[in-house]
């Protein structure tokens, strides 16, 4: 039998090729592909997670004329909500690539067919096929925690949902084992120019600038297929709009939270956390958080992380390679709520399950009970931002990354949609009014302003603000990339 989703993936190009209607805003589905090794990787997510933040493991890193529009992207599901990823086309004629949206970093870069360690499960980009590459003289390492992107500085014609323009990108010649999952190619970085180790301007705030998006802002719907019982190889994983917002994907208002300090990572800062109806309040001092698309869980501080899972009943600390990790047993419902200064935002107890753990992976740890993987764990201390919040508080709720005013916006999520009360359907939202999908090729083929009552500054208390002001130069020595000329 022909799996449901399976199908609406091979219909999206054709579902979606409807004309785009009025309003100026593009919406992307986004597809999520899975694989069965999940939570036997978790310690290898932990450990780069850590070292893209530069954390230390605890006992141990407008004037143009232009009509502007929004577009709407398809999204994929990578893994059962590991990440996220979305075509990118690049070249002239365009060549269709699955690149991981990833508001926690700023760089566009693309395996190419000169790339001499990438599988053959990752499609390339071929310069010798587009008329429009045109490569410099200077070569680039990203380090991304979990390895690194080496290549060659670049431009190129990019296309994203229906915006297009000539763009700076890594032609990668060379890549970590690793570093991508099967049938990606790159990344698409999400955040500010201020932390791009290309030190050009990400894709999205050149639309800004250029006056090209109906409303200087992006939005997300991320799917989820973390509790579901199959594993899944590919699957319709939400939608990212840019330019705008979706209306139909989120119920009530936005509530926008100002950026804390300068635009580089999207920092907001956590001012409590509510486990099993205990609330443990947040010094501000330790609050900074990145709201990263890009990551898979919710990493907190040393001391706090140990406080909110000294909340749950028979959970334990793991040790060895999964030092950090927390796991719990597996009957527990792990009811969680993080705010910002604002609303106390659930987190669906099927969000804080990462699945079921062997004898192994639990070590010195001993329990009569099944035990689970939760997806909350100890980052670390020593670093800023202190926190860095994933898809395990992304799926439940709507995201909105604003650049003027500077901030980050939540909703509720409509009705029916995978939500923070501990249900799933898996079938995926429907949206409608999408543009066309492309499919991934490799080389050889051929909101609004205004915020709710709830809204806050999280910018107040001076001593965080030093902590952010200084990120610029922090992230770009963690970001770890040398330029050779």
């Amino acid at each position: 039998m022909i799996s449901l989703p399976l199908v609406a993936i091979a219909l999206l190009p054709f579902a979606l090729a409807a004309r785009q209607p009025d309003g100026g805003v593009v919406h992307a589905p986004i597809v999520r592909r899975s694989h069965s090794n999940r939570v036997a990787n978790l310690p290898k997510t932990v450990e780069a997670l850590r070292k893209k933040y530069g954390y230390q493991a605890t006992n141990v890193k407008s004037t143009n004329s232009k009509r502007a529009s929004t577009a709407a992207i398809p999204i994929t599901d990578e893994e059962n909500d590991s990440s996220y990823s979305g075509v990118v086309s690049i070249g002239t004629p365009p060549q269709n690539f699955n690149l991981v949206l990833d508001t926690g970093s700023s760089d566009l870069w693309v395996a190419t067919t000169s790339c001499t360690s990438c599988g053959s499960d990752v499609p390339e980009f071929n310069p010798s096929k587009s008329s429009t590459y045109k490569a410099t003289s200077s070569h680039l390492e990203i380090d991304y925690g979990s390895g690194s992107a080496q290549g060659i500085v670049a431009q190129d014609s990019v296309t994203f949902g229906s915006f297009e323009m000539s763009q700076e990108l890594l032609a990668v010649t060379n890549i970590t084992s690793g570093l991508i999952d099967d049938g990606l190619s790159g990344i698409m970085g999400l955040g500010f120019a201020s932390i791009s180790a290309l030190q050009t301007t990400p894709f999205w705030e050149a639309l800004y600038n250029a006056n090209d998006l109906a409303e200087p802002l992006f939005s997300f719907y991320l799917e989820r297929y973390v509790n579901q019982a199959n594993q899944i190889s590919a699957a319709p994983g939400g939608v990212l709009t840019l330019g705008g917002t979706n209306s139909s994907l989120y119920a009530g208002s936005i509530e926008y939270l100002n950026l804390t300090g300068p635009s580089s990572y999207w920092l907001l800062t956590v001012s409590s956390v509510t486990v099993q109806g205990k609330t443990i309040a947040i010094d501000p001092l330790s609050g900074l958080a990145a709201i990263d698309t890009g990551t898979t869980l919710i990493g907190a501080p040393s001391p706090i992380a140990a406080s909110i899972w000294a909340q749950v009943p028979g959970s334990t600390e793991l040790t060895g390679d999964w030092q950090g990790l927390y796991a719990f047993p597996c009957d527990t419902n792990v009811t969680v709520y993080i705010s910002f200064g604002g609303t106390n935002w659930a987190i669906s107890p099927l969000d804080m399950n990462l699945g079921t753990l062997n004898d192994t992976m639990l070590g010195n740890a001993s329990s009569t009970s099944q035990m689970c993987a939760g997806g909350i764990f100890d980052i670390g201390i020593g670093s800023a931002p202190a926190w860095i919040v994933g898809d395990t508080f992304l799926k439940n709720v709507y995201s909105v990354f604003r650049a003027s005013p500077a901030a980050v916006g939540f909703a509720q999520l409509a009705s029916g949609l995978s939500s923070s009360t501990g249900s799933s359907d898996p079938n995926p939202v429907q949206v409608t009014g999408l543009p066309p999908l492309p499919t991934s090729t490799s080389a050889s083929s051929s909101g609004s302003g205004n915020s709710t009552g709830g809204s806050t500054s999280s910018g107040s208390a001076s001593p965080i603000k030093d902590i952010a002001l200084s990120l610029t130069l922090l992230a770009s020595v963690a970001g770890c990339f040398t330029l050779f000329l």
